[in-house]
């Protein structure tokens, strides 16, 4: 029996018409809110990809875009080309229809295309809950499809008959694999060995996100276009750099809190900052020709406060070419702005390319690398305790205002991603934030940590003779 390693998993597209609950079924599936669910028609827009298990059936779950006619390049024609590509790759396709709705002439359309192809399909009836879906249970045997699966995703209802049906083309697990395997979507385990680079792609709309992760997979993986606001879900790619595995996250684009108004963009941003918040490193995309709006300072700063590695990636940097004093001048601004902005964090790193023609695409990935390296460090105690007794030779502490001396007892690293230190100090609440900043500042520069956050917190030493102080009482 071949092991998990060598096993390829199955390959599972949930399809159909826009509408009928695939990313419902898609979260039932993969156990957790992977995909945006909205009552509005063509939520999912992207072909989302997550490992999922249902008993003793392990899968490469898909969630696809819902099937329209459209034809040339308008966005819906666009999204189902992603979905026909996706029906292709697949071993098993779950065809998703309204029960409550019945048949509609798309559900007939799309049942008419899948016939054609060698995809192994499985009809479901889904929102079969009650008796409102009879009716559209019974049309669907007209769909030539075979028989249909009586299904609710909302409520999990059918899951054993979908169990059986996907059991004729999917093998099981091995059974000493069903409990012990790892999540492969486990982002706490830190330091496993083999656990890929985390890296989230995040910024405004339209800035070139999408393009910009096509661009380095070397395929057209996410859905681009000259339409904003394309990318809705968070959209994870498998991917390797140098024989090393990255996990590249594609983002929606975040506007400023006052104009988002529509429940489904809120429900969109939620999800970025979900991904900042599990990132390693977040690539924070600008438009070359409007460098450094508040916005941008704004996500960037959402990456910093979440203790995430920050690299700036500026796009279309083609646009500033022609010009080089205003190019000058462009890239003076924003690195003023980001020092002004981000005093604690010095010497963010700052890439340059043009996504759309590949330009400087290449020195992305090696500043990313590099980032996570110092976001990764640690120093050794002892050297941080002589660095300590040296800072304060060379910079002492102020006096406490009842004029006691403030001694600095101790120091050591207690995490990394960031960097994290406690330093104990005799009288921590007197020591004030400008001589934190000093230590903080010192520390980046002396064992060179540029442009990541740097934490460094205080707390007081116990007294040891407190304890025998009140046993002689």
């Amino acid at each position: 029996m071949p092991s998990a390693e060598d096993r390829r998993l199955s390959r599972v597209a949930i399809v159909g018409r826009p509408n009928v609950g695939k990313s419902t079924l898609f979260n039932r599936l993969v156990g957790r809110r992977r995909a945006i669910v909205d009552d509005t028609p063509g939520v999912t827009r992207d072909v989302r990809e997550q490992p999922a298990q249902l008993g003793d059936l392990a899968f490469t779950l898909l969630d696809t875009a819902g099937w329209e006619t459209k034809g040339g390049e308008a966005l819906e024609a666009r999204m189902r080309r992603f979905t026909e590509r996706a029906i292709e790759s697949s071993d098993v396709v779950l065809f998703l229809i309204d029960a409550r709705a019945g048949i509609l002439p798309l559900d007939q359309a799309f049942a008419g295309w899948l016939r054609k192809q060698k995809a192994k399909v499985i009809l479901v009836a889904n929102k079969c809950e009650g008796r409102a879906g009879q009716q559209g249970l019974a049309e669907s045997h007209g769909l030539g499809l075979g028989e249909p699966i009586p299904f609710s995703a909302e409520h999990g209802e059918g899951l054993s008959d979908l169990h059986e049906a996907m059991g004729r083309h999917i093998e099981p697990m091995p059974e000493e694999e069903d409990e012990d395997a790892p999540d492969p979507d486990d982002v706490d385990a830190e330091d496993a060995p083999d656990r890929p680079l985390l890296l989230a792609i995040v910024g405004r709309p339209n800035v070139g996100k999408s393009t910009l992760l096509n661009r380095l997979v070397g395929e057209e993986r996410v859905l681009t276009g000259p339409e904003a606001g394309i990318t809705r879900d968070a959209i994870r790619v498998e991917w390797e750099w140098k024989g090393r595995p990255v996990r590249l996250v594609d983002t929606a684009g975040m506007r400023r809190r006052s104009r988002i108004e529509a429940k489904l963009e809120a429900a969109s941003v939620a999800d970025t900052l979900d991904t900042i918040r599990l990132a390693d490193v977040a690539v924070v995309v600008l438009d070359a020709g409007d460098m450094a709006e508040k916005q941008d300072l704004n996500i960037a700063g959402w990456v910093i406060e979440e203790g995430r590695a920050l690299v700036i990636a500026v796009n279309k940097t083609d646009l500033l070419v022609d010009d080089q004093r205003e190019s000058t001048k462009a890239w003076r601004k924003l690195r003023d702005r980001l020092e002004s902005s981000f005093a604690q964090v010095k010497d963010v790193p700052i890439v340059g390319f043009s996504a759309i023609n590949g330009r400087g695409v290449d020195r992305l990935l090696p500043k990313v690398f590099e980032t996570y390296a110092i976001w990764n460090k640690r120093v050794p105690t002892p050297k941080l305790n002589r660095w300590l007794r040296e800072m304060e030779t060379l910079h002492p502490p102020p006096l406490a205002p009842n004029g006691r001396r403030i001694r600095l007892r101790f120091m050591t690293q207690i995490k990394r991603r960031p960097p994290t230190f406690i330093l104990s100090v005799s009288q921590p609440e007197q020591l004030g934030d400008d001589y934190l900043r000093f230590l903080t500042n010192r520390l980046r520069d002396d064992f060179d940590m540029p442009g990541v956050p740097i934490r460094l917190t205080m707390r007081k030493p116990k007294n040891p003779y407190e304890g025998r102080a009140r046993k002689k009482r």
